[in-house]
């Protein structure tokens, strides 16, 4: 009997068409496109902001954050993590403790006196630089509210790293609320990790709608990178399913890379690091790869 081809065949991780059979496909049987390694830049900037937006948690945002950032770092680009989400997952999953933090993104939303060089923390990674949260970050939902142009204090703030970064990643809170809001308004485009499960697919058109909403009245250049199946088991019909879901809804907005599910992610979580440096030769490690050679082939990254 004939064995399923291997997951470097396709996707990595994810069992698909082997040269045999013809061209490799995606889960959903599209063509996969060759994605090259990205050129070498000569320097660096003007920075794309890209916020990293889904407000189901548990889906692979902060996840995709940390390794997205690594794997663009690996390439030459210089990255800055921004964590925007008071439970400071991403700055842990760079090896800072927030309980530890003089100053954080907080400080730098909220006082004028506080600029964004007193705030930036490097990692153990080359080129991959972050500014951090603690559960502080959780006042400035209300403190905002009464701020002129509050929405727009997050873009005011990151304006100074524009020409230093290549990418502004953004990890958002699991929320609609304001702090999403400025995300979404600082942001160039979203990225939108989706777990494939149906209650996850079911607020996708919520998070477009809200998306929408903030391209009509706030940031009329944003736009939606795509949709990162993440989470995904290829040993299930399931998610097979939802993934052709998305796809039927959303068309090519739905990204060929998918993250399949491992136990090497939150290892390398509890080791605070990504999971290119914790376990470089592992699929995951692959998968998020291959997500930053697609982003920078289709354009959206440069």
């Amino acid at each position: 009997m004939t064995q399923p081809a291997t997951a470097e065949s396709t996707l990595p991780g994810i069992p698909g068409r082997g040269p045999e059979d013809g061209p490799a496909t995606d889960v959903v049987g599209r063509p996969l496109p060759e994605f090259p390694e990205p050129p070498t830049r000569a320097g660096h900037g003007p920075a794309r902001i890209v916020a990293m937006c889904n407000q189901k948690g548990g889906v692979g945002k902060t996840t995709t954050t940390i390794n997205l950032g690594a794997a663009l770092a690996e390439y030459g680009r210089r990255v800055l993590l921004v964590d925007f989400d008071p439970q400071g997952a991403a700055s842990v999953g760079v090896g800072i403790s927030p309980h530890e933090l003089d100053l954080s993104v907080y400080n730098l939303i909220m006082d004028r006196d506080v600029e964004l060089s007193d705030v930036v923390r490097p990692t153990a990674i080359e080129r991959l630089d972050v500014v951090p949260a603690n559960i502080d970050l959780s006042a400035a939902e209300v403190q905002l509210v009464g701020e002129v142009a509050r929405e727009s204090i997050l873009s005011r703030a990151l304006r100074p790293a524009l020409d230093d970064y290549d990418v502004i990643l953004v990890d958002c809170q699991p929320s609609l609320g304001l702090l999403t809001v400025n995300a979404l308004t600082a942001a160039h485009g979203v990225l939108i990790p989706l777990e494939c499960e149906f209650f996850a697919l079911r607020g996708v058109a919520l998070l477009v709608e809200t998306i929408d909403k903030v391209k009509d009245r706030l940031n009329p250049d944003l736009e939606v990178d795509g949709i990162l199946p993440t989470m995904f088991d290829s040993r299930t019909l399931h998610s097979r399913e939802v993934v052709q879901r998305v796809h039927e809804a959303f068309g090519d907005t739905l990204l060929h890379t998918v993250i399949g599910r491992t136990v090497k992610f939150p290892d390398a979580s509890v080791a605070a690091e990504p999971i290119t440096a914790y376990a470089p030769t592992h699929r995951g490690a692959s998968a998020y790869r291959q997500l930053a050679r697609e982003l920078v082939a289709r354009g959206r990254i440069a």
